[in-house]
């Protein structure tokens, strides 16, 4: 496969991924906003543009921290190049690049997702939860075009390689949001609300109740989106899956890229949540976002750039 074609499979998919994400990100850091407990609404509200590095941009045009005008900045601003039109637009024109090596299913999905995208940000809709869940939605469907129409070739593999390795940093960046909230684990304190948001945030919120059975707390949810393999969007998960589709692709010059996978799944599959505490959550997840990072890149140079 020429690398030019996998460039634009693996960064479709990590566009249509990213666009999911920021909604997931969106959604948690407005409902934790509206809170009562909330230690701060601008504070939580703010929380997506500082981590999407979009926070100077935002400040250059308005002048101050409004809810409605950050959702809108990054919900349906095509000038802002983080925005969830921007990721859609962005995933539709690298799968018109590859129009060919995608089934029609995939295409007539993130076609049709982007034309409705545009007209309901060209309404300026003011329903963001609604317009949150579309998106999810609309991930969902292509996802699924995906998963039950396309061939398991290396065009696959590059897909698949795309949306992990962007599931596993936005994992990252959402429980990073709330990683300063520990240290208080009472049940009645404002971070059983921000958890409890957090796991809706990710479709989590089931799956730790049936797991542990008990009152949210920060350790338990550090555990379920980090270390757990049963949890479809946990870092273990993901690296699970990355390595997987890595060893599908032939040739040497993956092998840097490989045996950095290896190297994190690893860790991932062997540490403890006592581990990770004692290091300190928000320190373990900065290193784990900069080994991403190398990854994605060396990812890149391995196999998405021309030689």
């Amino acid at each position: 496969m020429l690398s030019r074609t996998a460039d634009h499979l693996f960064w479709m998919a990590r566009q249509m991924e990213r666009a999911e994400n920021l909604a997931r990100l969106l959604d948690v850091s407005l409902a934790v906003s509206m809170l009562p407990q909330s230690r701060g609404g601008s504070a939580d509200i703010a929380a997506p543009l500082a981590l999407t590095g979009m926070l100077e941009t935002y400040l250059d045009r308005h002048d101050a921290i409004d809810a409605r005008r950050v959702l809108h900045f990054m919900a349906y601003d095509s000038a802002n190049p983080a925005s969830i039109l921007s990721s859609l637009k962005a995933a539709r024109d690298n799968a018109h690049a590859v129009r060919g090596k995608i089934t029609a299913e995939m295409w007539m999905s993130i076609n049709a997702t982007w034309l409705e995208a545009r007209e309901l940000a060209a309404a300026g809709g003011g329903d963001f939860q609604g317009f949150f869940d579309w998106v999810k939605e609309r991930s969902h469907l292509f996802r699924g075009a995906t998963h039950g129409t396309c061939q398991r070739t290396d065009a696959f593999s590059f897909i698949r390689l795309g949306t992990y390795l962007e599931r596993a940093d936005n994992t990252a960046r959402l429980l990073d949001v709330k990683s300063q909230l520990l240290g208080r684990e009472d049940d009645d304190s404002p971070d059983y609300h921000a958890w409890s948001a957090l796991l809706r945030a990710v479709g989590a919120f089931e799956a730790y109740h049936a797991l542990y059975r008990d009152a949210l707390s920060g350790r338990r949810v550090a555990e379920l989106l980090l270390l757990r393999p049963d949890m479809p969007r946990s870092l273990r998960a993901c690296f699970d899956e990355i390595r997987k589709w890595l060893e599908r692709l032939e040739g040497d010059n993956g092998r840097p890229a490989k045996r950095l996978a290896t190297e994190l799944q690893a860790a991932l599959a062997y540490s403890t949540v006592d581990e990770i505490f004692a290091e300190g959550l928000h320190p373990y997840l900065t290193r784990m976002l900069g080994a991403i990072d190398r990854l994605g890149g060396t990812v890149q140079r391995a196999y998405l750039e021309a030689a």
